[in-house]
């Protein structure tokens, strides 16, 4: 199996939920870096993508429902839901409560349980363990039973970037909506995203 790019980050501080309390474009774009552990498995956040109730590609563009509801619940909680009805993936609302935006978690640089995400994944490459959400959720063994979770309580722990990284911003990927806002950030040069930028 391919060793990760980098060591394992050392841990910074804990991210607190009012981290969370910004609109979802500033959000994404400071997840970058931060560390990512889901009973202790996880790594590197390196790609994620921003929606709120602006956005025709959020799912709270046209409101509460009882599937996106968790996107209109206190900054700081897990928004979890299924693509397609197969993968699951893993959101972190922002903003206020009742705002409805969230950040989605598109790829992580695995540091920590590599084992154990291969094992989840049936796969051995330490690039793909973790390069989408859906391959990301599966990895980190995250599914429904999550939503509306604190991200600052078990089963999540989420700290500080312990180093800066350059950070590329352009189109989201996978929408055919609000295809023009370049609310997609990543770590530049990263070879563990879900598709390069």
């Amino acid at each position: 199996m391919p060793a990760p790019a980098s060591a394992p980050n050392p841990r910074g501080a804990a991210i607190p939920t009012a981290f969370f309390d910004r609109d979802a474009s500033t959000v994404a774009r400071a997840l970058i870096g931060t560390e990512l552990r889901v009973d202790g498995v996880g790594g590197i956040i390196v790609e994620t993508e921003a929606y709120d109730t602006t956005d025709p590609a959020s799912h709270s563009f046209k409101g509460a429902t009882p599937r996106n509801a968790a996107m209109f619940g206190p900054p700081g909680r897990a928004y979890v839901y299924r693509s397609y009805g197969i993968h699951w993936c893993l959101n972190f609302v922002c903003e206020g409560e009742g705002v409805g935006s969230a950040v989605l978690i598109r790829a992580i640089e695995p540091t920590i349980g590599i084992a154990e995400m291969a094992r989840r994944r049936g796969m051995a490459d330490a690039r793909r363990l973790c390069s989408g959400p859906g391959r990301l959720c599966q990895a980190l063994g995250i599914d429904g039973s999550v939503n509306h979770a604190r991200i600052d309580r078990p089963p999540f722990d989420l700290f500080e970037a312990a180093h800066r990284q350059p950070i590329a911003a352009g189109p989201r990927i996978g929408i055919t909506r609000g295809t023009d806002l370049p609310w997609r950030y990543s770590a530049k040069g990263s070879k563990f995203l879900s598709r390069p930028q």
